[in-house]
């Protein structure tokens, strides 16, 4: 009986030693060729894309295959279009990026001509450790500010969606030899023994629970870590909001995916006046959308059947304490017996605080709904839970849009809208507090990605040099007594 659990540690053996031989490999490559120029940097983001157009097809039936079913246009668009782009933007601005930075030598240094600047190493070697949502545009999103700071990579894919991660692996056996990008594959052991290694840098995109172990495996070896992570991102309807306008845009935003994105609307504050008139909105916006959904192309399935009875747990526990389960189901179609994992888009009223719904991140076609008096309650009720990676604000009252702003903190805010601040290239993406640790997009993840070295070069006059050199005198003293000043 032991005997496969012997096999599997066994293949778990032959996977670390792998791994540990990559990372060798990789980092040897790095110091014997040095800092790759911006002509590299660009000609290996060149790569990435091309294969990435070259498996398009592949991409989008890999996606489909590991979700059951998975909308052919949001996969085009989420994980090949996405990622293209922001390779693009890298391409476009990496130079720039590269460019020392000028500082200010201490006075009066830079007058007798002492120069400070800011010079931006590439870190070395990075672990990148993607998750199943979308898999292909986390892999290669921060693939992308990873070769922009001129690094070199591996990447451990989710075990949830092998179709893609495959295709993943594909992609970069065409695009790069082992020695500069590499992808190893395998379950949650192969994952956590990836977590250990000694990488220049980690990134890990995940659930919360999970970062925390990986966060402690990084620190055996003060790996500094990218945590993208997730949380319960709210909805505030404030003052003036056009609930048509509303409804469509979170409807939009919760559908995509079957709600399975770390910045999916998570659940709507709303004033208690309005409640009826927004539910009303969402079950239109939802019927315009899709014109049924079992069959319909459009509308994704929940990734696999563990997943589905997660929520449908959550559902089943909020009936049976008493909240009101509103299905958006334009058809009023029956989902017993379906080939996938689909769940009609839900909303919950009248919710508790002890409801799992309410406590966990849902990640799923579900929306708890809850009404407020005034917006001081919303912010108080944001700032007494984590800090979530989106925040998403409804309204025309600049003064109370920006009372939410400055009196609440989250990764990332979209006003009249959501979802939109992570498709802005020039835009940092992450978490902070539970919902993640660090940045990367734009400039901000050519930085992370980097060592940002601080160079002076000292003036030739060296009389400065002299007075704060022993023996002390008087012109020393006169100075430290000059800076010891309010």
């Amino acid at each position: 009986m032991a005997a496969p659990a012997i096999a599997h540690h066994q293949d778990t053996n032959v996977a670390a030693h792998r791994m540990r031989d990559l990372l060798a490999r990789q980092r040897r490559a790095f110091f014997e060729e040095g800092p790759p120029s911006a002509d590299l940097r660009i000609q290996r983001l060149d790569r990435l894309i091309a294969s990435i157009i070259e498996h398009e097809t592949r991409i989008i039936d890999a996606c489909l295959s590991d979700f059951g079913h998975r909308s052919r246009d949001t996969s085009r668009w989420t994980d090949v279009a996405a990622v293209i782009e922001g390779a693009k933007y890298c391409k476009k601005h990496l130079r720039g990026w590269m460019k020392p930075e000028r500082r200010s030598p201490a006075f009066p240094l830079g007058l007798l001509g002492a120069k400070a600047e800011v010079r931006f190493q590439p870190s070395g070697v990075v672990g990148i450790v993607s998750p199943w949502n979308f898999p292909v545009y986390l892999a290669f999103s921060p693939l992308a500010g990873v070769l922009s700071a001129g690094n070199r990579a591996i990447i451990k894919p989710s075990e949830v969606t092998p179709a893609s991660a495959e295709v993943i692996a594909s992609i970069v056996r065409k695009a790069f030899e082992e020695s500069e990008v590499a992808v190893v594959t395998g379950g949650p052991e192969v994952g956590m023994a990836f977590t250990r290694l000694p990488f220049d840098h980690l990134v890990f995109t995940g659930g919360t629970s999970i970062a925390r172990h990986v966060m402690r495996a990084a620190a055996e070896h003060l790996v500094p870590v990218t945590l993208e992570l997730g949380g319960k991102c709210p909805v505030i309807v404030g003052k003036g909001a056009d609930m048509q306008d509303v409804a469509v845009k979170v409807m939009n935003g919760k559908c995509m995916n079957a709600g399975q994105i770390c910045l999916s609307p998570d659940y709507v504050m709303v004033p208690a006046d309005r409640q009826g008139e927004l539910v009303a909105a969402l079950r239109a916006a939802t019927a315009a959308m899709y014109d049924g959904l079992r069959d319909n192309p459009d509308y994704t399935s929940v990734v696999n059947e563990r997943h589905k009875k997660r929520i449908e747990g959550y559902l089943d526990d909020a009936r049976k304490k008493g909240a009101e389960l509103v299905e958006l189901n334009p058809r009023n179609e029956s989902f017993e017996g379906q080939k996938t994992n689909k769940i009609p888009p839900t909303l919950v009223l009248n919710t508790t605080e002890d409801m799992a719904i309410v406590k966990e991140e849902i990640f799923g076609p579900a929306m708890p709904v809850k009404t407020y008096r005034n917006i001081d309650e919303v912010i108080d009720y944001i700032n007494a839970h984590d800090r979530p990676l989106a925040l998403y604000y409804f309204g025309r009252d600049v003064t109370e849009r920006e009372r939410v702003l400055s009196r609440t903190t989250s990764g990332g805010v979209t006003v009249n809208d959501v979802l939109m601040h992570v498709a802005q290239e020039d835009l940092p993406f992450g978490g902070v507090g539970p919902s993640g640790m660090g940045s990367y997009h734009a400039r901000e993840g050519f930085r992370t990605f980097s060592h940002a070295r601080s160079v002076f070069t000292q003036t030739k006059i060296d009389a400065l040099g002299k007075m704060l050199r022993p023996p002390f005198g008087e012109r020393f003293r006169k100075l430290v007594g000059g800076m010891i000043k309010a």
